[in-house]
């Protein structure tokens, strides 16, 4: 469970609430079905016109991942591809075609394939790059269409007010109901920046965040075996993969040095 994406639904959810209270409004005021069914149905309408059913699908089933984040160990990976080294070293590169057949990563599962069957180390690395772009390309997909959701939210948002502004308007007999009238129709308008700046534009951001971490992952497996392909020594294998996990510090610790 991601706690950040709970402690933010939370913390954002509870600010909106806690300054209408504090404001001396009531929660009830915020709570309108109709203002609701405008800007979620309006909001998911346009943006399934956007998209094809296969990535709508599965955007709402990644959109889980905001909350149950995939596993992803950069210091496993560099562990497993060592082993894998080591293992070529002593017993030849078809002694890998059991770890190939238990390999649970698909990208992880090609390459030790393609090691196996022999391929040249230049044609391997261009195969695994095709298949980096591609995972590259699909991930795009889900948070493009939470991103799409955002644009559109707002604006469904402002339709929804000036819906219920027209039915106020067209009651203008009965003054006493005006002030609350009005009120309840700008209610559509929160609910559409809710929908935008709370839920859809955070879940894109965190699924673009989470890609990045899988296609580090993945350069860390095609690195490691076209380097394991090339018969470089497991030690110098490490050393080079180890640079993706000090990326940072190095440059932190460069800075200080500088200075």
């Amino acid at each position: 469970m991601d706690i950040a994406t709970i402690i933010g639904l939370v913390l954002g959810f509870g600010a909106i609430i806690g300054g209408q209270i504090l404001e001396g409004g009531h929660v009830q005021a915020l709570l309108q079905p109709t203002a609701a069914l405008i800007v979620l149905g309006g909001t998911f309408g346009a943006t399934l016109v956007s998209f094809p059913m296969p990535a709508v699908l599965k955007a709402f089933k990644e959109a889980l991942r905001a909350f149950l984040p995939p596993k992803t160990s950069f210091e496993q990976t560099i562990s497993n591809i060592i082993t894998y080294a080591q293992k070529a070293r002593k017993d030849g590169i078809l002694s890998l075609e059991q770890d190939a057949k238990m390999a649970k990563d698909p990208f992880l599962h090609k390459g030790l394939n393609l090691i196996t069957d022999g391929t040249e180390p230049q044609t391997f690395r261009d195969t695994m790059e095709i298949e980096l772009a591609t995972f590259e390309e699909q991930a795009k997909t889900s948070p493009e269409f939470f991103e799409a959701a955002g644009g559109f939210a707002p604006t469904i948002g402002i339709i929804g007010a000036v819906l219920g502004l027209i039915h106020v308007m067209s009651n203008l007999s009965d003054a006493s109901k005006l002030g609350e009238g009005i009120a309840v129709a700008f209610v559509a308008t929160i609910y559409g920046l809710i929908t935008a700046n709370i839920i859809c534009i955070p879940i894109s951001t965190k699924l673009k965040h989470q890609n990045k971490e899988l296609v580090k992952d993945k350069m860390i497996i095609l690195e490691g075996l076209f380097s394991l392909l090339a018969g470089e020594n497991p030690r110098f294998i490490e050393e080079k993969l180890k640079a993706y996990l000090h990326e940072k510090g190095k440059g932190s610790k460069d800075d200080e040095k500088k200075k």
